[in-house]
């Protein structure tokens, strides 16, 4: 499967306007593409990491948010680009109560993965 481009905008204007419903969903789309970078099919699905974050009262998705992270900055130091610090600043951003930032962060990256600017010009399948 390929990684879809999401309008970032639009993405936080309808988990504000839906409350949040929307960022649950939001959730699942991002754990589904990270999960496709890193090829890992032990890797817990979208539904998982909203019943462990509900469980944990937020505390697995600060935790979650930061494995993503890892994700993203492994994926990129793999492409032969200077590894960034993306797991650090996601779990800042989620700690401080700005994890809407955090997924908007991450879900650029996808973006540009999406769009083959960080992995040689090839779509991710």
């Amino acid at each position: 499967m390929v990684i879809q481009q999401r309008n970032i905008a639009t993405c936080i204007i309808l988990t504000i306007v839906t409350c949040g419903i929307y960022g649950i969903l939001w959730t699942i789309y991002l754990n589904d593409d990270t999960n496709r970078l890193q090829n890992n099919p032990n890797a817990p699905s979208g539904g998982m990491v909203i019943l462990l974050s509900l469980v944990t009262c937020g505390i697995y998705a600060i935790y979650w948010i930061y494995k993503r992270g890892e994700i993203m900055d492994n994926y990129i130091a793999s492409t032969g680009a200077p590894k960034p610090n993306n797991a650090v600043i996601y779990i800042v951003l989620s700690v401080f109560g700005l994890s809407i930032v955090a997924y908007a962060l991450l879900q650029s990256e996808l973006n540009k993965i999406a769009a083959g600017g960080n992995n040689g010009g090839n779509m991710v399948q």
